[in-house]
């Protein structure tokens, strides 16, 4: 898998200098997260990953949504970032893996849910990146792509504006998804959230 061979070390840089002081420069983004795993309708029992956890902000309502007989995992490349969420006490609403999401060590349909926030930016290789995350999850689970500010107001917030090259566009997205296993069943794009939800096809 190429994904394997790419050099990370840019983005375990950015992430790794940042960790400390994440969750403080975004204190208000807790119910966001919350709201946003809610549509990921998960179950009691559920086994869900959060690929790119960071300090494992939706650890905690991803634990309530599943209960204690559910199965969170929380992967992420950046050992300062799990090191926060550790510091956070997230490691007790989900296992943390110091993994890279583009070969996760999990098998095939371990799964019933992906949830992923402002993950789709950073991946090297989108498609297959995806594909793997397709891999791990059973037939017709679900995929979350979540960001808790619109693509409009994060551009805004970097000095940027919106390109259409943006992945995360709706008309890039959608076939995106399509090609790597997954089908799109909805798509909001708003100043206070951007949230994709998939369908893992058959």
């Amino acid at each position: 898998m190429r994904g394997m061979n790419y050099d990370h070390s840019h983005v375990q840089e950015f992430f790794a200098a940042r960790a400390a002081g994440w969750d403080t420069r975004f204190p208000d983004d807790g119910p966001a997260y919350a709201a946003a795993v809610a549509e990921l309708g998960l179950r009691a029992g559920d086994r869900v990953l959060d690929a790119g956890c960071g300090t494992g902000r939706a650890l905690p309502p991803l634990r309530a949504a599943v209960g204690p007989a559910g199965v969170v995992l929380g992967a992420d490349l950046t050992p300062a970032m799990l090191e926060a969420a550790v510091r956070a006490g997230r490691d007790r609403d989900g296992r943390l893996l110091l993994t890279d999401v583009a070969a996760l060590p999990l098998r095939d349909g371990a799964l019933d849910a992906v949830f992923a926030a402002g993950l789709v930016a950073h991946l090297p290789e989108p498609a297959e990146n995806l594909r793997e995350l397709a891999r791990v999850v059973r037939p017709g689970g679900r995929l979350a792509l979540f960001h808790p500010i619109g693509r409009a107001a994060l551009a805004a917030r970097r000095g940027r504006r919106i390109t259409p090259d943006d992945l995360r566009a709706e008309a890039n997205l959608g076939p995106l998804l399509a090609g790597s296993g997954w089908r799109m069943t909805s798509y909001v794009d708003e100043d206070e959230r951007f949230l994709a939800l998939a369908a893992r096809r058959d």
